[in-house]
């Protein structure tokens, strides 16, 4: 809410569909949690500690939106910005 508060357009739980060879093969499985001003790819946790693989996660739905930056955000942290993760897309 805060984001749309800041004038920023927030969409949520936007679906990521797996294209093979030109077909679309599977829309339910992926879902980026916010996409930002449609640009940037936010993937919200609540872990004890972040690992490898939601850092995968987060890569993985990038490239299949062909996006370039993402932000994974880790809410079990003291404080907020010790739980923010930057990820480039390099394609």
């Amino acid at each position: 809410m805060e984001l749309r508060f800041q004038g920023l357009v927030v969409q949520t739980e936007v679906p990521i569909p797996v294209v093979y060879r030109g077909e679309e093969i599977n829309n339910q499985g992926f879902r980026i949690d916010l996409l930002v001003e449609g640009l940037i790819v936010v993937e919200l946790k609540s872990v004890e500690k972040v690992k490898s693989v939601h850092f995968k996660q987060l890569l993985t739905y990038l490239k299949l939106s062909k996006k370039t930056l993402g932000l994974l955000i880790n809410f079990n942290e003291n404080l907020l910005k010790d739980g923010i993760s930057r990820v480039v897309n390099n394609v």
